[in-house]
């Protein structure tokens, strides 16, 4: 005898909670370096952000009479993916107001967790660019302020390259630092969160449309500037912490990369043609928007199915449901 159920199975003994933890403390070292590099304020914001998470999603969820679904960490992992994204000179209250936008309007107003239609976090990250762009572009750090790298690249100066790979430059918390990204990278890939194909086609065709631009634009292209473009601003931390979030990115293998691409389209247009130096947290914005089609078109087609046949008998005719596998073509169409 068995037991039928209906969809979804559990086949694993991964859940949400294992997941989003895992997430967290991939995140740790980036956040660490941040917190080591700019101090006891990075320390604050990152504590506002998952705080004020944390309670718009009970304080949401208890007054519309909902389950409290906090315990899932979901939450806490937007809370710091904002923060990885926020400046180290942002306000409490910033963070506060750019919690509640992601986690109230995009996620819960949309139905929760799996049903928001783009990343929370950058969400709210966009929110605060739009409403306080002076405060979301201030690297100063202890009242001296200086050019970060993404400006000093797009100005056609070189970058200490080094500085990029451990992070001692200027920039938000959480982007400073290439290495610890890498490290969290490593980590959600051993322990099987994400697979590599997002942020590998996102960083290398980031790197291909830069260089077909620069050679339209008749620029120089070098190798300090491809992987200064690389190792600085939110490119690796945008491709490895939210470009794989499960509900806004596809799902099929070659939706995945087509996604990348995309991205990387996006960012190289952004960051080379706009009229700002960075670009991730809006090209992966309307990235999320273009993932229903993106999975539309690259939905894998099934081995088999079932067709219904007419037979003619007599004056009437007989309907049938028959099983058939589809089959090639040299002319690349079906043959059923």
């Amino acid at each position: 005898m068995y037991n039928v159920s209906v969809s979804p199975h559990v086949r694993a003994k991964t859940s949400t909670k294992s997941v989003m933890r895992d997430v967290a403390i991939a995140l740790v070292p980036t956040l660490g370096v941040g917190v080591w590099q700019f101090g006891w304020k990075a320390l604050m914001l990152i504590a506002v952000c998952v705080v004020s998470a944390v309670a718009s999603e009970a304080c949401f969820e208890f007054l519309i009479k909902k389950p409290i679904t906090v315990f899932d960490y979901s939450a806490v992992v937007t809370g710091l993916i904002l923060a990885v994204n926020l400046p180290p000179t942002a306000t409490w209250w910033m963070a506060v107001l750019g919690s509640a936008f992601a986690i109230i309007p995009v996620k819960l107003m949309f139905g929760g967790l799996g049903q928001n239609f783009m990343n929370p976090a950058l969400a709210g990250r966009c929110f605060l660019m739009i409403s306080f762009t002076g405060r979301m572009t201030d690297f100063a750090v202890d009242g001296m302020s200086s050019a970060t790298p993404l400006a000093q690249l797009k100005a056609g100066e070189s970058v200490d390259l080094m500085s990029l790979f451990i992070g001692t430059h200027p920039g938000c918390i959480g982007e400073v630092s290439a290495i610890a990204v890498l490290i969290g990278f490593v980590y959600l890939v051993i322990r099987k969160v994400i697979t590599p194909a997002i942020p590998c086609t996102y960083v290398l065709s980031t790197i291909g449309f830069l260089t077909i631009i620069g050679l339209f634009k008749h620029d120089q292209i070098t190798a300090n500037y491809l992987l200064g473009e690389v190792l600085s601003g939110g490119l690796l931390v945008g491709a490895v912490f939210m470009a794989t979030d499960y509900a806004t990115s596809p799902i099929t293998q070659k939706g995945k990369i087509w996604f990348g691409i995309i991205l990387g389209l996006l960012t190289a247009l952004f960051r080379a043609l706009g009229s700002t130096a960075e670009g991730v947290s809006y090209a992966i914005i309307i990235g999320n928007l273009l993932v229903p089609l993106i999975e539309r078109v690259t939905v894998p087609h099934p081995f088999g199915g079932e067709k219904k046949i007419t037979i003619a008998h007599g004056d009437k005719g007989i309907s049938a449901f028959l099983p058939f596998s589809p089959q090639k073509k040299r002319g690349g169409k079906a043959d059923e």
